[in-house]
């Protein structure tokens, strides 16, 4: 089913310009290919599954250095990360102005233990948590989109964040397949 049929206004809402991030966002931001932010997120969702379903559980305990994450810290990091960006575009959108604090992804690795996680359960989690992503930006009302609020100390629009959620995908599967496996 099209983006337009699914009663989401995303398809004529185009790509985020340069002011909705600082610079440093659009390393991920434009990995995203084309304007329907949408149907990338729901075919990541299909794309990674599909990838992830390649790797065993004992090779997802692989570190392509000793100092890197896992490839479960990895996939660990992609879950939190995302309800992180989407938390954030909820509350933009929805309308409130205090401004959200800044995540230290290595203080979130450490404390989420992943290693000590299956990586089955670490698969299903991403499937649950793109669900929810989809869900959320499929019934964005279209004012939300470009709403938008301080995290981190940087502004953002809800438009960006999405974006900004597909991009650190891309990049982290991109990882995946050519530094770890």
């Amino acid at each position: 089913m099209r983006t337009e049929e699914k009663g989401s206004s995303l398809a004529t809402m185009g790509r985020p310009e340069s002011s909705e991030a600082v610079p440093y966002y659009f390393t991920y931001i434009d990995q995203v290919e084309g304007d329907d932010v949408l149907g990338v997120l729901e075919g990541q969702l299909e794309e990674s599954l599909a990838f992830f379903s390649t790797i065993s559980e004992e090779k997802s305990l692989h570190r392509y250095a000793a100092d890197k994450w896992s490839i479960r810290q990895v996939l660990n990091h992609l879950n939190d990360t995302e309800r992180l960006f989407v938390f954030r575009a909820l509350w933009f959108a929805r309308g409130f102005e205090t401004p959200l604090p800044s995540f230290d992804q290595n203080v979130a690795v450490s404390g989420a233990e992943a290693d000590r996680i299956g990586w089955t359960a670490h698969v299903e989690e991403f499937r649950r948590v793109r669900l929810a992503t989809i869900s959320l930006f499929r019934n964005m009302p279209r004012n939300g989109w470009m709403r938008s609020g301080i995290a981190s100390e940087k502004p953002f629009t809800v438009r960006a964040l999405a974006f900004l959620t597909a991009g650190h995908t891309t990049h982290h599967v991109r990882i995946l397949r050519e530094r770890y496996l």
